[in-house]
């Protein structure tokens, strides 16, 4: 499993989130499209949907059964949940660390 699929899941995601909450996020998003924080896409409400959407959306996918928002992921000086890209490289490392393998 590469970044890039991930990267595909958190913006498939992000689509549905758009269209739940009836507004429109943003057209085109890619991979330094912002999540959360200064001019993020998402407020905490939203952010905890994606994540919960993101954790089911990984264990039907793949089969991995992850934690996505926990102390380690809040305490990093470098949010995960900054853009699309810094999320996917935290779910491969966390992947990795789960499987014992590099992605």
């Amino acid at each position: 499993m590469k970044i890039q699929k991930i990267e595909e899941v958190i913006i498939k995601i992000l689509q549905e989130l758009n269209e739940v909450f009836e507004r429109r996020i943003i057209e085109s998003l890619d991979s330094n499209t912002k999540i959360f924080g200064s001019n993020g896409l998402l407020d905490s409400m939203e952010l905890v949907s994606l994540i919960v959407d993101l954790e089911e959306r990984i264990e039907d996918e793949f089969g991995i059964s992850l934690t996505i928002a926990d102390e380690r992921a809040m305490s990093q000086k470098k949010s995960p949940f900054w853009t699309v890209l810094s999320l996917a490289e935290y779910i491969c490392s966390l992947i990795e660390e789960e499987k014992g393998v590099s992605l």
